[in-house]
């Protein structure tokens, strides 16, 4: 190509934040750069989950800097910690419209705009007007509907009817839609969104960045109340949809048995309430964790016997598939499940863990002593888990991703 496309892409979250949509945003978005695309990327000063603009940084209307050859243009915005209805609102608002005055000033052939929340892509709606450029909405969560879900807002059913008619009139204006799990597409085209501008691009991981052979620090030394014990690990976001407050309480229900142990690893909006339960019920079979560096996820991640992923139980979750099974089974761990519909048809298909009914004491207890004791069945979780990472590697998906945005006469690269 004479010129490189040139691809301008709004997303409040973005390294050196370490949750999901920052990864999946970056790994993309280095691929795409490695291909010949030239790729902005719109953001804000690095503050998730605490609502603290990280050091190195100043919350400031416009700052520039070069990541792996991506070129990340930092607005200002109104920053909130991971709670709060209001203080989130403003938090989102803020940033949509930061965005959207940085993004008049940026040439570009397409804009890239992604959820959960909908106002980064009514930026984007807005840009691809003003600049005559086609749009592209990354739908990562079905926002309003998770955060009914959760109980997250408390607003009047008119007030519900006027956000969601705000949720398909961006749909239809959309020139494509990339959703992460085939329920997503599911949901929109039932609600009367074209099904041939839906693609589905999932969540996956890029393998090299969990080599499991490299050196890591054993961190186990670090921690001694981990030596010698079966490890149920836990690394992310500690908030609402979680529900990590019920492993807790199951966490009591085994405080007697010696060779287990709980680690939690990460910060959110749920951590000071979690704090305060584990005291209460003096948890010394648990160890909280503060959030850590992404360059530090993997050898953390290798303390683990097996990785704990669950959701609240809500119908809405059984559409989603949580990034954390990918870089799970990128490390060979086995997974403990708690989320139904999709995610456990894919823990299924390749035996990558063991599945329980989300908020089910019971089944979540038989889960752990199962997977601990059977070193068969761990093996073949195992084995499952390594297939899994390699059928969803990310360098794979970007590239789909890249094909199904782009106009089929340019997305030869």
């Amino acid at each position: 190509m004479d010129k490189p496309i040139k691809l301008l892409f709004l997303t409040d979250n973005f390294p050196p934040e370490v949750n999901a949509p920052a990864t999946r945003t970056f790994e993309h978005c280095r691929e795409w750069v490695e291909s010949g695309i030239d790729v902005t990327i719109i953001t804000c000063a690095p503050n998730f989950p605490t609502g603290v603009v990280y050091p190195g940084y100043h919350n400031k209307f416009f700052q520039k800097e070069f990541i792996a050859g991506i070129k990340v243009i930092r607005v200002w915005s109104y920053m909130a910690s991971n709670q709060g209805t209001l203080k989130r609102i403003l938090d989102y608002i803020s940033f949509g419209v930061s965005s959207f005055f940085a993004g008049l000033f940026i040439k570009s052939d397409l804009i890239i705009a992604t959820s959960p929340q909908f106002f980064t892509a009514i930026s984007g709606f807005a840009l691809s007007v003003f600049k005559r450029r086609p749009w592209v909405m990354e739908v990562r969560d079905l926002w309003p509907e998770s955060i009914r879900a959760v109980n997250a807002m408390t607003v009047s059913t008119r007030l519900w009817d006027w956000i969601e008619s705000i949720e398909l009139f961006l749909y239809r204006k959309a020139k494509k839609i990339i959703v992460v799990t085939d329920s997503f597409k599911d949901n929109l085209t039932r609600r009367g969104i074209d099904q041939n501008k839906i693609h589905i691009i999932k969540n996956g991981v890029l393998i090299d960045a969990f080599n499991i052979h490299q050196d890591n620090e054993n961190l186990k030394d670090k921690y001694p109340q981990l030596n010698g014990k079966f490890v149920i690990g836990y690394l992310g976001t500690h908030g609402m949809a979680h529900k990590l407050d019920f492993i807790l309480r199951c966490a009591k229900k085994v405080i007697t048995q010696n060779d287990l142990h709980f680690l939690f690893i990460g910060d959110g909006a749920e951590k000071s309430s979690l704090l305060k339960i584990k005291d209460q019920l003096r948890l010394d079979n648990v160890t909280m964790l503060p959030a850590i560096a992404k360059k530090d996820i993997v050898a953390h991640l290798s303390m683990f016997n097996a990785a704990l992923i669950p959701l609240k139980k809500s119908d809405l979750f059984r559409t989603v598939i949580p990034s954390k099974i990918f870089e799970s089974a990128a490390m060979r761990i086995p997974i403990i499940l708690g989320v139904q519909g999709e995610s456990q048809a894919l823990i299924e298909k390749y035996h990558a863990g063991i599945c329980f009914e989300p908020e089910n004491e019971q089944a979540f207890l038989e889960s752990i002593f199962k997977l601990k004791a059977d070193q068969k069945l761990y093996a073949r979780l195992q084995t499952g888990c390594e297939q899994l990472a390699l059928d969803f590697d990310r360098k794979k998906l970007a590239q789909e991703m890249l094909t199904a945005m782009l106009p089929k006469e340019e997305n030869k690269i």
